[in-house]
């Protein structure tokens, strides 16, 4: 299975014009986003938690631009994105697949 973490991009439009002194000008437009595909997660694990462990590999807060997790949702390991359908519909391959994140879960040892 794969857990599929949905994102959205924001790019700051008042930056482009921004001469670095003051506060930077505030004028946010969206700009799509990924579904990022985490492999490595098995049944029963907490998928919230997956998430806020991953969180800082995946947002991005700039004045210029911004990555924001959205939502999350478990799909088969076959999952294409709306993305990579329309690759493959239109182009008859993949050319840019979404973005992987290999997932380890990491087991505390206990000191003896």
């Amino acid at each position: 299975m794969l857990l599929v973490i949905q994102t959205q991009n924001q790019e700051n439009y008042g930056a482009h014009d921004w001469d670095g002194k003051g506060e930077c000008p505030q004028y946010w437009k969206f700009k799509g986003g990924n579904e990022i595909k985490v492999k490595g997660v098995e049944i029963g694990m907490d998928l919230a938690a997956i998430v806020e462990s991953l969180r800082g590999q995946i947002e991005e807060d700039t004045d210029f631009y911004r990555v924001s997790i959205i939502g999350y949702s478990v799909e088969a390991d076959s999952y294409l994105s709306w993305f990579e359908q329309s690759q493959l519909e239109y182009d008859g391959e993949i050319m840019f697949k979404e973005p992987v994140i290999e997932y380890q879960k990491t087991v505390d040892k206990l000191a003896v």
